[in-house]
């Protein structure tokens, strides 16, 4: 019998594919509509490994078979392809990132194409092209216009070894996500995003989408929405000023026996001369700059801090006073950068107090506090008007309902999420379009002279002063205010790589207009993507970021539905030959080629969709 040609009939029948168009999704037809979104890739000089095909043939499937029901299927690709990875390979190389840039893309889609996928390729986008990024711009003055982008100089993380801010999201674990090095703790101009202001639409979105109960529950979870009060406590020894938190358990107040500021904390600094101790703030303070977010917050660790003489707090419920130490676990961007403490109640609290001889009061009946805190529920005790309840939920409300009546505090709301730093001190980026001019301040580059175009330069390392490559192109940074005409200075940080990815799915809609980032009609006529794969690792990141930024654009009525993706599913991970997930920075990767190669394309495909 005669060998199967494997190899010349794929061959000839992909040829016959594209020459036919038949995978080409036709705007405004007849047909019901499929719209299959999966995650673009990022084209690294590794190229494709087959944990790619597993995130793609799944939806590959679906859209194959709604093409044969009848329906009319869009099914893109692109690539995402700013960012780290391209420009330190450049540096290493000595290529331009640029040419980097294409040769990946080039690589990648002949593997894509020799697997045999039903991809739209007349709907290809690159992040990185002019026509393509002119529009990730005009999203961002979008924000700025709106109030949603904004500038704010605060402590960071900074990664030493990449040169760059990082989010929170990007550097869990005090490690950077890109490098995976130690992270530490910078003060800086930073550009943020204020997605905070979209975390309760973010959540309300989930309620009108089909996403995997787990995926759902980490986008709540990401999201973090507590609710409690914000309390005002005198400080004796400052000029009537209050130290302000927010508590998620107001019930305790009659148990609080100490607060705590986080080092950084501006009152620290507002009343130095008054601090009898503050040489030995100023010691610990220099200790907590050393260490990572992640250092600071850990739960098992060692107590550290110190008690400032000259400051003490006073209990708004019942007059008495209580020490305030500075601590490295408190954060200055979390909440209000202080707390309250109560020790019987909270492990962490019980231990610091412990560590340093503080009262510990039990104001909730059901544990014995002399061998630790007590974490549930129970009788309030030791708390005057709140005593004898034993249902928590109405103890908070009568208490937050006290504070507000005397003027102590009111109910609130906080989140885990926090605002996005959204700049990077690198060259292959989005340059942002904002101009400083000495007289009208900060203004951006007009809309209608979109793009700002990154300069192609030889030298684009980046430097040891933590400052942009751009910084050193004068005829970049260089330019005229277009308010007034004058001198003025570019903004010379790039956008991170989360950027390009976080509407893309929009431009496959229409990819080539020149006048809009997409047409309206072209829009409505395809709606919310329908059903959009990918991995888990990005289910909060850039699914959350892509949503915000969706919903925003709907705000503006730049598109006509609240929520981007109806539908998300996840595929999970396929291991390398070490047990270990494949990953091209371990170089345990699989070639799909070469087993398409050996075998042939309907093998890889069909086996990996039945492998798990």
């Amino acid at each position: 019998m005669k060998a199967y040609d494997f190899k010349s009939v794929e061959k000839k029948w992909q040829d016959k594919w594209e020459d036919a168009g038949v995978f080409h999704a036709v705007d405004f037809s007849e047909k019901p509509k499929f719209y299959g979104l999966v995650e673009f890739p990022y084209p690294s000089g590794a190229g494709m490994h087959v944990g790619h095909i597993k995130a793609y043939s799944g939806l590959e499937v679906v859209s194959r078979k709604r093409r044969m029901q009848g329906y009319n299927v869009l099914f893109p690709i692109g690539f995402d392809a700013y960012g780290l990875p391209t420009e330190n390979y450049a540096i290493k190389t000595g290529m331009h990132p640029r040419q980097v840039t294409d040769q990946n893309i080039a690589k990648f889609s002949d593997q894509l194409k020799k697997v045999g996928y039903s991809f739209d390729w007349t709907r290809v986008v690159d992040t990185t092209e002019e026509d393509y990024y002119k529009w990730t711009q005009w999203i961002f003055l979008q924000m700025f216009d709106h109030g949603l982008a904004f500038r704010d100089k605060t402590l960071v993380n900074y990664c030493p070894s990449c040169k760059v801010v990082l989010s929170n999201e990007d550097s869990q674990g005090g490690k950077c996500d890109i490098c995976h090095s130690d992270v530490v703790q910078k003060s800086k101009d930073v550009w943020y995003l204020r997605i905070t202001e979209y975390a309760d639409k973010l959540l309300e979105g989930l309620n009108e989408v089909d996403y995997l109960p787990n995926i759902r529950t980490q986008q709540v979870n990401w999201i973090g929405k507590s609710t409690g009060a914000f309390v005002n406590f005198p400080v004796k020894g400052t000029d009537d000023e209050t130290l302000r938190i927010y508590t998620t358990r107001p019930d305790t107040l009659f148990g609080v026996t100490f607060m705590v500021m986080a080092p950084e904390h501006p009152m620290i600094d507002k009343y130095a001369d008054r601090i009898a101790n503050m040489d030995a703030i100023e010691a610990y303070r220099k200790e907590c700059a050393k260490k990572t977010e992640f250092e600071r917050t850990q739960l098992v660790k060692d107590k550290t801090g110190v008690k400032i003489d000259g400051l003490t707090g006073i209990n708004p419920v019942n007059g008495k006073e209580v020490p305030i130490f500075v601590a490295d676990y408190v954060m200055m961007g979390y909440g209000t950068g202080a707390i309250m403490a109560v020790p019987a109640h909270d492990q962490r609290d019980y231990d610091f107090a412990k560590e340093f001889g503080i009262d510990i009061i039990e104001v909730i009946k059901g544990g014995d506090i002399s061998k630790e805190a007590y974490t549930g529920d129970g009788e309030m005790v030791n708390s005057e008007f709140l005593n004898g309840l034993d249902n928590k939920k109405d103890s908070i409300e009568k208490m937050a309902a006290w504070l507000q009546e005397k003027g102590l505090g009111e109910k609130g709301v906080q989140f885990k999420m926090k605002d996005w730093a959204f700049n990077r001190q690198r060259y292959w980026g989005e340059p942002i379009p904002i101009i400083y001019c000495d007289k009208c301040g900060m203004t951006h580059v007009p809309y209608d002279e979109l793009p700002l175009k990154l300069p192609k330069v030889e030298n684009f390392e980046p430097g040891t002063d933590g400052e942009s490559p751009l910084a050193k192109i004068p005829e970049f940074v260089n330019c005229t205010c277009p308010k007034c005409g004058g001198p003025a200075r570019r903004e010379t940080d790039t956008m991170p790589q989360w950027a390009g990815s976080s509407w893309y799915f929009l431009r496959y809609i229409d990819p080539h207009n020149d006048k809009a980032l997409a047409d309206m009609d072209k829009l409505k006529y395809w709606g919310q993507v329908d059903w959009y794969n990918g991995g888990m690792e990005h289910v909060t990141r850039h699914m959350i970021y892509s949503r915000f930024w969706h919903r925003f654009l709907y705000d503006i009525g730049a598109v006509p539905t609240k929520e981007p993706y109806a539908k998300r599913t996840a595929q999970g991970l396929i291991l390398g030959p070490d047990g270990d997930k494949m990953s091209k920075s371990k170089g345990n990767v699989v070639d799909p080629n070469d087993v398409v190669d050996e075998f042939g394309a309907d093998v890889l495909r069909t086996y990996v969709l039945f492998m798990g």
